[in-house]
């Protein structure tokens, strides 16, 4: 197969937060260090581009269309292009909740609206010619719990909403499915308010390889839950089957990563899944078996929905996102899903 591979801004910023004990790493050292990774089993290839986190400190999202193109010229010379854009739709970043107040709501679409119009001046440069606009709920379970089915209905409005912006940008929206955001947080909740959306053309979902691990253990939802404590390899794949099966005709991202059934999170997101190093001795997950799930349909032909695959290495330690081998290993990793 032939997916572009990526590699993610984001976790240069999240778990940055003011007052950790780890400060962000500025976009320019995410690009070098994506720019330099070489496969080390082979020695050929290197990463075909990058998703974007559009917040500051890396990046502002109401930047004139010069500091764009610039930009976009920094990431061309370098010998890679844009995919898929995440909107900062949540209060921190100047968004807000998509089942809030009117308030709250109106600064959720004004932030995808933003971000369309974003990922319209990439396109317009030539750096970006796929990838999607990354969205989620960003509310908390908690929130959700008060009342699932007006909740649910809500979010549904918003991204219904965001959705008509987008198809005025010709861009898709991918929720990405995490345990720590309401209405979203187990493969069933995702389901139904995909299905309540009913935008299958504009709004789709972006499958996570650690997140979705942890739909099938029931973290924030037992009652979704797939897989046992001890669970066996024939019944976690026939569960995997069970969630994929729900969640792939709308799948239209996806990240590569790895997990090792433990929660973790700070701020915002509270309780998601911890990524690990792709060669993490306690990761619980075939990558390349897991990915076929994915990006593969029911005959096991690729689906053309999905242009390009990125590698989410959200909330690993500094110390380990600035040596050099880690990107190394992880691009011999998403090699090995380009052999399907």
């Amino acid at each position: 197969m032939s997916w572009k591979l990526h590699n993610a801004m984001w976790p240069g910023l999240v778990g940055k937060e003011p007052g950790s004990a780890q400060p962000p790493i500025s976009l320019d050292r995410m690009l070098d260090l994506t720019q330099n990774t070489q496969n080390t089993r082979n020695s050929t290839g290197t990463y075909h581009g990058i998703d974007i986190f559009l917040s500051s400190p890396h990046l502002d999202i109401n930047a004139e269309e010069s500091a764009i193109r610039k930009l976009a010229d920094n990431i061309a010379d370098r010998g890679l292009s844009v995919g898929t854009l995440v909107a900062p739709i949540w209060k921190e970043t100047g968004g807000g909740s998509s089942m809030g107040s009117v308030e709250e709501r109106r600064n959720f679409v004004a932030a995808v609206r933003q971000a369309c119009r974003y990922a319209a001046i990439l396109r317009d440069h030539g750096v970006r010619s796929y990838g999607s606009i990354r969205i989620d709920s960003a509310t908390s379970v908690s929130q959700w719990a008060e009342n699932p089915t007006e909740g649910t209905r809500r979010i549904a409005q918003t991204f219904q909403e965001c959705g008509r912006i987008a198809e005025d940008h010709d861009e898709v929206l991918v929720a990405e499915g995490e345990i720590c955001w309401g209405g979203m947080h187990s493969w069933q909740d995702m389901v139904n308010l995909l299905e309540e959306t009913a935008m299958p053309e504009r709004v789709g979902f972006q499958a996570d390889l650690a997140h979705t691990y942890l739909y099938m253990l029931g973290h924030n939802a037992p009652a979704h839950r797939l897989l046992p404590d001890d669970y066996s390899d024939d019944e976690f794949w026939e569960a995997y089957k069970v969630m994929t099966n729900q969640l792939r005709p709308w799948t239209y991202d996806f990240h590569v990563a790895q997990n090792d059934g433990t929660v973790h999170g700070t701020g915002a997101h509270d309780k998601t899944g911890r990524h690990c190093p792709a060669d993490d001795p306690n990761g619980k997950l075939n990558i390349t078996r897991c990915a076929s799930y994915w990006l593969l349909d029911e005959h096991g032909n690729e689906r053309k929905e999905i242009q390009h695959i990125c590698w989410d290495g959200c909330m690993l330690a500094n110390k380990q996102l600035l040596e050099q081998t880690t990107w190394d290993t992880i691009l011999g990793t998403m090699q090995q899903i380009n052999t399907l």
